[in-house]
């Protein structure tokens, strides 16, 4: 009964994660194209594990270290190293792709050309730069009201924003070289029980924070997560009428961030 799903998750976390799963696990769970397409369902619970370890580096780093705007930065710093090991930079990779491919070129054909090359060029490098500052500026900005609150704000940021890229596969259609593309398997439409599933994950995230620091910052968190989200979706129509891969990776960067500045901005509220 429970086989199923959890072989689409490991693969999940296979594909998304330099977690090792090989030999014999690797084998029971196998690999298709459908099952890579069904695993969609568990990109927010990837979101879990990343998010988990990733704060457990932060809060251990920030205990660890002295009090103040330095030690929250070292904190933070090295979180996120941390988490770009675990996912092998994989959607910071598309970030940068995408901006190389929509900043080098007005027109489709070749912005998508310029997305299949490795090598990242100077707006790909610019963008990088810039959501690493953003994220880490804000991450701190938000522990300076409260150290907890910020490690549950990096968890929940990592869940919600791999939810966000499931509503561009859902809403759009696949452009570029499908045939070589890590994303063909995304190519169809997402099924609504994935995205229910999906949206289950990404609901208990946010439920659990919710409940250890209640609170409606969350709810701005998840509104500003929800506008990056429709300005990706509308520059991905606009710019290649579809999506890639690339474009799901930028998402998710996007979305991660603006889920922070969502929440720094309540934190008027939030302060005492």
């Amino acid at each position: 009964m429970f086989a199923t799903p959890l072989r689409h998750f490991l693969l999940a976390v296979q594909f998304f994660t330099r977690i090792p799963i090989i030999g014999p696990l690797a084998d029971w769970v196998g690999f298709s194209p459908a099952m890579l397409r069904a695993s969609a369902a568990y990109f927010p619970a990837v979101g879990w594990i990343v998010g988990l370890l990733t704060t457990g580096v932060f809060a251990g780093l920030a205990q660890a270290l002295p009090v103040g705007g330095a030690g929250l930065f070292v904190a933070v710093a090295f979180s996120t190293i941390f988490g770009v090991l675990l996912t092998g930079a994989f959607h910071e990779d598309g970030l940068a792709d995408l901006c190389d491919g929509l900043g080098g070129s007005l027109d489709r054909e070749r912005a998508l050309d310029i997305m299949k090359d490795s090598r990242v060029g100077t707006y790909g490098a610019i963008a990088l730069v810039l959501v690493l500052l953003a994220r880490t500026g804000l991450l701190v900005l938000i522990g300076q009201s409260g150290l907890w609150l910020a490690t549950l704000a990096l968890f929940a940021g990592h869940v919600t924003s791999r939810m966000t890229p499931l509503f561009i596969v859902a809403t759009l259609r696949h452009v570029g070289d499908t045939a070589h593309s890590k994303s063909k398997p995304l190519a169809d439409q997402i099924s609504l029980g994935s995205l229910l599933v999906a949206l289950g994950w990404t609901g208990a995230g946010l439920g659990l924070v919710a409940w250890l620091s209640p609170g409606p910052w969350w709810l701005w968190a998840s509104v500003a997560a929800v506008v990056a989200l429709l300005f990706m979706r509308r520059l991905l129509k606009r710019r290649l009428d579809g999506f890639t891969g690339d474009g799901l990776g930028a998402t998710q960067q996007v979305t991660e961030v603006f889920f922070y500045l969502g929440l720094a901005l309540a934190m008027p509220v939030i302060a005492p």
